[in-house]
């Protein structure tokens, strides 16, 4: 007879579902049938029944938080059984040693944590019985009969197995050892919390902190352009200015001339027309998936992964911790099975003669060199109707189907159209797009934005109805959403953005994993180091005080991350060594603690306002009077997460002064210019439909605009 260990419960009755079984109490008992002709005994975890030891397992004095301590570096790493999981873990031991067990089938998740969970389990329960692999990326009934017909020889995936290892005792040794280094000596110099550090969360937080710096320091450039609105017919259209190759104008004389200039009709000089075939969208990887449901739904990272994983194990779409955007020949010929259930569905009905593509052999989706562990994420033969599901899962259940069945239609034929025309010796130009074919577009409904051109001919004259300037300044970078920084985790803070240069690059090294990138943004958020604004990530003081300190630190630094993560990749595919690999860790682990005093020291901690969380429970910190002068009171004034206040507010000081007026965030250089009497920089601010440039300074305590 047979072990099955599955990764959890849900799991587990998807693998017995194939075959006659009954469920007990701790395990499922499968039937003699063709596949098990002895049957088989199913079993499970319950995620992680493993975890590595405390540093007081090792030895006693590294169990308090103490500088000098350090470093932690034990000879071996030890594991123990998590608490709370002995239950399952005896069951799996008591059948592993069961005379009646002739093998093993490790049937946890395909990929590296799901490998490492049974492993661990069959290292630390004494197993020496023979093993084999099950490796599948769907859980559908028919996926999962021919992975048990196919099983993999047990060594075959060691390596990853060893990866894991390799990530868990490297991401310990860095953690135990930055944490506690940082978290002593900033204590020493006024800073009561716990700083959690970590070898992918910290250049993480780097990459956040870093752009809201750039945000910060940026210094919006004015600049102008001229529009002209043409008169046709019963309808209008708009054209620019337009000098060389840009429309834009360095100052107001300039604009104002073109104005005065403008005689009241501008005639058609050239008409230039260009088709364009807009092919449909790559399949969702799981950064992919996370990056656009954040954009159409404002779900963060996790949330996407986890409503993927449910819909994973209901078997109605394929494994979510996928780094591919293709799938294999072999997965291909289920596309017919697939399409053919999907358009059964109500919601998908209408699109049955918008399908006219075969992508079974387009190597736009199906390439088996692209894909590694497992395949895009697609809807599964087995999949169900969108109907049965409600919310959050049927709009993510949605997303991915029509993504799937995008690949089945042509691409969208596009008319893309310049329109130059001269008032004098003044060019305008006007641009804009017919959608001559929507194609695939009609089942991802794009919402199309572009603008349509009347019909036009050359020499033909047109009425300015109006020329009038724009006002305009350059913009800072935008702030990571989620899935923003999901895709620049994948690059390691690259600027690529762009899917299609993403799966041009022969090699990107990223910091984490698909699997683990969520659980690093959620971690940073629940551990105070940054917060979720209006769909935005924006670093805490904490978050800023903390990249501030480590500076141009190698823990820090996405690339020298991202070059491990490609190391750890490399020791999965049996091509490095993992000993190798954790001897370095080790190395770094020393060098950050003997850094770590050197830029404690060196570290200014004015102007930050930390909110203690001491191992998990909130106390106060001790705010410091270190932003100036009360212009009210005279007393010290205290910077906190979104405002400047006094710090005699308990005797009866009312003063504050927000970090954001009418939406825009004004820098603390500015703020203390203000504090001191002086304005700030002009800013364009916005109320209601109206927009107006002004500087910000202060009138007796009261916050007064300086109109430009």
């Amino acid at each position: 007879m047979r072990l099955i260990i599955a990764e959890k419960p849900s799991q587990a009755q998807k693998l017995a579902a194939p075959y006659p079984s009954k469920k007990k109490k701790d395990e499922i008992e499968i039937s003699s049938c063709a596949r098990f002709p002895e049957g088989a005994i199913v079993v499970w975890a319950v995620g992680h029944l493993c975890e590595l030891q405390e540093p007081s397992h090792y030895k006693p004095e590294w169990k308090s938080w103490k500088y000098e301590s350090l470093p932690i570096v034990p000879d071996r790493f030890d594991y123990r059984i998590s608490k709370g999981k002995s239950k399952p873990f005896q069951t799996i031991k008591k059948w592993l040693h069961d005379r009646s067990i002739t093998d093993i089938i490790i049937a946890s998740d395909a990929e590296r944590e799901g490998e490492a969970i049974v492993r661990l389990i069959l290292r630390l329960a004494g197993n020496k019985k023979p093993l084999s692999r099950l490796w599948i990326s769907s859980l559908t009934e028919q996926a999962v009969d021919r992975g048990f017909a196919d099983l993999l020889p047990g060594d075959q995936t060691v390596p990853y197995y060893h990866e894991a290892m390799s990530r868990a005792c490297a991401d310990w040794l860095v953690g135990m050892n930055a944490s506690r280094a940082y978290t002593t000596l900033l204590k020493t110099i006024g800073i009561e919390d716990v700083f959690s550090l970590g070898r992918v969360q910290t250049p993480t937080l780097a990459l956040i902190v870093n752009r809201e710096r750039e945000i910060k320091q940026f210094v919006p450039e004015p600049y102008f352009e001229v529009e002209a609105t043409l008169q046709k017919g019963r309808g209008t259209f708009k054209a620019k200015y337009t000098l060389g190759k840009t429309t834009k104008l360095k100052t107001r004389e300039q604009a104002d001339a073109v104005v005065n200039r403008a005689t009241g009709t501008a005639i058609v000089r050239s008409i230039d027309k260009e088709d364009k075939t807009e092919h449909p969208p790559f399949w969702f990887s799981l950064s992919g998936l996370q990056a656009e449901a954040g954009k159409r739904f404002g779900f963060g990272a996790k949330k996407t992964l986890d409503i993927a994983q449910k819909l994973y194990t209901k078997g109605w779409i394929s494994y979510p911790r996928t780094d591919s955007s293709f799938v294999t020949p072999d997965e291909a010929t289920l596309f017919p099975q697939t399409k053919a259930r999907l358009l059964k569905s109500s919601a998908y009905a209408g699109l049955k003669d918008v399908l006219t593509e075969n992508p079974s052999r387009n190597s736009r989706y199906v390439n088996a060199k692209k894909v590694s562990d497992h395949y895009a994420i697609i809807p599964t033969e087995a999949c169900g109707d969108v109907a049965r599901l409600s919310g959050d899962e049927a709009k993510l259940y949605d997303l991915i189907n029509r993504r799937f069945l995008a690949a089945f239609a042509p691409p969208a034929k596009l008319e893309k159209t310049t329109v130059d025309l001269m008032d004098g010796d003044d060019l305008y130009r006007a641009k804009g797009t017919v959608v001559v074919s929507a194609g695939y577009r009609q089942v991802v409904e794009i919402k199309s934005k572009d603008v349509e051109l009347p019909a036009l001919t050359v020499g033909e004259p047109l009425t300015e109805k109006k020329v009038e300037v724009l006002s305009k300044q350059t913009e800072p970078p935008k702030r990571y959403t989620e899935g923003a920084l999901i895709m620049a985790m994948k690059v390691a803070g690259k600027q690529l953005d762009d899917e299609e240069l993403i799966h041009i690059m022969k090699e990107v090294e990223g910091l984490g994993t698909e699997a683990t990138r969520a659980n690093i943004i959620d971690g940073l958020k629940k551990r105070g180091y940054v917060e979720l604004q209006k769909k935005e990530l924006v670093p805490t003081d904490k978050g800023r005080l903390l990249i501030d300190v480590l500076g141009d630190s190698i823990l820090a630094s996405p690339a020298m991350t991202a070059k491990w993560e490609k190391r750890l990749h490399e020791i999965g595919q049996a091509s490095a060594s993992a000993a190798e690999f954790i001897d370095q860790a080790k190395k770094m682990s020393i060098h950050l603690v003997e850094e770590a005093k050197a830029r404690v020291e060196s570290a200014n901690p004015e102007g930050y306002t930390i909110e203690a969380r001491r191992f998990g429970k909130k106390s106060a910190a001790r705010p410091k009077a270190s932003f100036g002068v009360c212009p009210n009171c005279g007393k010290g004034l205290v910077e906190h997460p979104k405002f400047i206040g006094c710090s005699g507010y308990r005797e009866g000081c009312k003063f504050t002064m927000s970090k954001q007026v009418l939406g825009v965030g004004i820098a603390k250089d500015e703020l203390k210019q203000m504090i001191n009497g002086g304005q700030s920089n002009v800013h364009t601010f916005k109320k209601g439909d109206k927009t107006f440039d002004a500087a910000l300074y202060l009138e007796k305590g009261a916050l007064r605009f300086e109109f430009k």
